[in-house]
C-alpha cells in the first residue's frame, strides 16, 4: 500500500501557485454586513501548463484553497518556442485586452502583475506584453489565458493549411 501512495505522488504533477488578488466582498443583510473573501489564484508547472481559478469563502485560506481546486479544473497547455511564444497574439476578454509579443532570449518577462503571474507559471521566461482596457485582475488573467490558447506552432499552422512545414517556411 505504501508503494501505491508513492506512485500517486509521482503521477500528480506538482503545481506552483500564485495568489493574484484577494478581494473582500460584502453582502448587506438585515442584521448588518456579511463579509467574505474572493481569491484569484494562478497555478502552473513552468513546463507549459497553466490555469486560473476563483474561490469565495468566509476565511482567506479557505477561499485560496477553493480557488486552487477550481484552477486545477481550468488547466490549459501553452505552445512555446524555447523560452518565448511562437508569434504575437492579442487576448481579449470583456473590456480587457492583452498583447503578448515574443522576445529574444535574455529579455525576461516584461509584464504587469496579473499577466506576469500567468506567463511565469506557464514557463515563459522571455516575453513582452501590454495590458489595455480593463485593469480588473480577473479580466486581465482571462484575457491572457485567451491569448495563450490562440498560440500555434509551425507544425499546427502547416497542418491547418494542408501543406508541409518546408512549404510554409518557403524552403
Amino acid at each position: 500500500m505504501r508503494q501505491n501512495e508513492q506512485h500517486k505522488e509521482v503521477e500528480q504533477p506538482e503545481f506552483e501557485e500564485r495568489v493574484v488578488t484577494i478581494n473582500r466582498v460584502t453582502k448587506v443583510v438585515k442584521g448588518g454586513r456579511r463579509f467574505r473573501f474572493a481569491a484569484l489564484v494562478v497555478i502552473g508547472d513552468r513546463k507549459g501548463n497553466v490555469g486560473f481559478g476563483t474561490g469565495k469563502a468566509q476565511e482567506v485560506p479557505d477561499a485560496i484553497k477553493k480557488a486552487i481546486e477550481n484552477a486545477k479544473k481550468n488547466m490549459i497547455s501553452v505552445v512555446t518556442v524555447k523560452t518565448t511564444i511562437p508569434h504575437e497574439v492579442i487576448g481579449v476578454y470583456g473590456a480587457g485586452r492583452v498583447i503578448l509579443r515574443p522576445a529574444s532570449e535574455g529579455t525576461g518577462v516584461i509584464a504587469g502583475g496579473p499577466v506576469r503571474a500567468v506567463v511565469e507559471l506557464a514557463g515563459i521566461s522571455d516575453i513582452l506584453s501590454k495590458s489595455l482596457g480593463s485593469a480588473t485582475p480577473i479580466n486581465v488573467v482571462r484575457a491572457t489565458i485567451e491569448g495563450l490558447k490562440k498560440l500555434e506552432n509551425v507544425e499546427q499552422v502547416a497542418a491547418r493549411r494542408g501543406i508541409t512545414v518546408d512549404q510554409l517556411l518557403g524552403k
